[in-house]
């Protein structure tokens, strides 16, 4: 595999003194002795499904953490639950979370508004939230307003579109794929059409309601188009290696929304790397942790880092020249 690290820095301000009154620290050579004396910090930590991209998310977020000086068991204790993609199990586990931690951490926007429901007082972080306003977590971005606010994982759809065809450039007809049922892979895909249709290419689009579908429908879509562009949709991200199986079966180029998307079944794409995502959602705990920050006035965070990302072992099975993928900008 290759990577080509290209930093963007999109963080918004932070602002406001209010929440835990946990002492805080100035710099990070004083912030683990701080992080020693006090009191632990209990931590929710709630994930919508098991993949790759929400799994690196929890990690990077708990690594942040621990690099900080909060270790577990020691000055913080981690309670990480997993819904498997179950409804009823968001709403059981983020009422589990809200009574026995201080802080808790989302990660996918089934989890945010589960626990969101469940918790209006304690703060509640999110990371891999596509669009928190239209998912009802914050008034605004610059200005949450409630006890809601993290980091989203909206990609940069322009230049992923830009990067497709560029692989394709005599592309007619570009695939797009995602699962009807999630509204920021719904958003992305209506933005992905847009850059299409602008570009003088048809989009063709199919969605699937569970991993299931995604076989069927991805090898119906793969025998009428020149390319495939894949959101960061959960189910998909969940089945990429079966998208990656069938991509090399029809020697089909596929843009997908991450990195760990591509890594798994996908040719390239530049977008989120979910591990730095977790981090920086780190970072704003322990603005709250530390400094007393309230979640209401902590703007909600885009992707400090995106990548661009060739995943070499596609590219050689597709009989691409991966040193030849780059972004039109570059």
């Amino acid at each position: 595999m290759r990577k080509l690290m290209t930093k963007k820095a999109m963080g918004m301000a932070i602002t406001g003194l209010v929440g835990l009154t946990l002492a805080a620290c100035g710099s990070d050579d004083t912030r683990e002795s701080a992080a020693e004396e006090q009191e632990t910090v209990n931590v929710g930590i709630l994930q919508f499904m098991e993949h790759n991209s929400l799994t690196a998310a929890k990690d990077g977020f708990i690594a942040e953490l621990k690099d900080a000086g909060y270790v577990d068991g020691e000055s913080i204790t981690f309670d990480v639950m997993n819904a498997q993609g179950d409804q009823s199990n968001l709403q059981s586990m983020s009422e589990q979370l809200s009574g026995n931690n201080d802080l808790m951490l989302s990660i996918a926007t089934p989890a945010a508004q589960a626990l969101a429901t469940a918790e209006q007082e304690k703060p509640l972080l999110f990371t891999a939230v596509t669009d928190p306003v239209d998912a009802g977590l914050v008034e605004s971005n610059e200005a949450p307003g409630a006890n809601s606010t993290g980091t989203s994982d909206m990609v940069p759809i322009e230049e992923q579109i830009q990067l497709l065809l560029s692989i394709v450039p005599d592309a007619e007809t570009i695939g797009i794929i995602y699962n009807s049922s999630e509204p920021n892979s719904e958003i992305q895909a209506n933005m992905a059409i847009e850059e299409l249709e602008a570009a003088g290419v048809t989009a063709q689009v199919s969605t699937v309601t569970t991993t299931n579908d995604v076989q069927q429908v991805l090898t119906s879509l793969a025998s009428d188009v020149d390319g495939l562009y894949i959101p960061t949709d959960n189910t998909l991200a969940s089945t990429a290696e079966t998208v990656g199986e069938i991509a090399m079966e029809y020697q089909l180029p596929v843009v997908a929304g991450s990195t760990d998307q591509v890594e798994a079944g996908g040719l390239a794409t530049y977008g989120i790397d979910y591990e730095s995502l977790g981090r920086q959602t780190a970072q704003m705990a322990l603005e709250i942790i530390e400094n007393d920050a309230s979640p209401e006035t902590l703007a909600v965070e885009m992707s400090d880092e995106l990548e661009l990302y060739v995943n070499e072992n596609m590219a050689d099975a597709l009989g691409i020249d991966s040193d030849s993928i780059s972004l039109s900008e570059e």
